[in-house]
C-alpha cells in the first residue's frame, strides 16, 4: 500500500510541476500574474494560520492581481 501512495504522490506532483513549466514558458502565459496570484494567495494562508495567535481579524484578497482591488497587482 505505501508503494500506491508513493506512485500517485510522485504522479501528481510531476502533473503539477509540469503545469507550473507550461504556464511559465508559454508565449500566451501571464507569468507575472500567474507569480502575484500565488504570492496573494500564500499571504492569505499565512493570515488566516497567524489569525487564531494574534487575535488580528482577516480580510481576505480574492481580487486577481490584475483587477483594481487590494491584491499585489493593484
Amino acid at each position: 500500500m505505501n508503494t500506491l501512495t508513493e506512485a500517485a504522490v510522485t504522479i501528481g506532483l510531476a502533473v503539477i510541476g509540469l503545469a507550473m513549466v507550461s504556464v511559465l514558458v508559454s508565449r500566451n502565459a501571464n507569468t507575472s500574474g500567474v507569480i502575484q496570484s500565488a504570492a496573494s494567495g500564500l499571504g492569505n494562508v499565512m493570515g488566516v494560520a497567524e489569525s487564531p495567535v494574534t487575535g488580528a481579524g482577516i480580510g481576505y484578497d480574492l481580487s486577481y492581481p490584475s483587477q483594481a482591488g487590494y491584491g499585489l497587482g493593484s
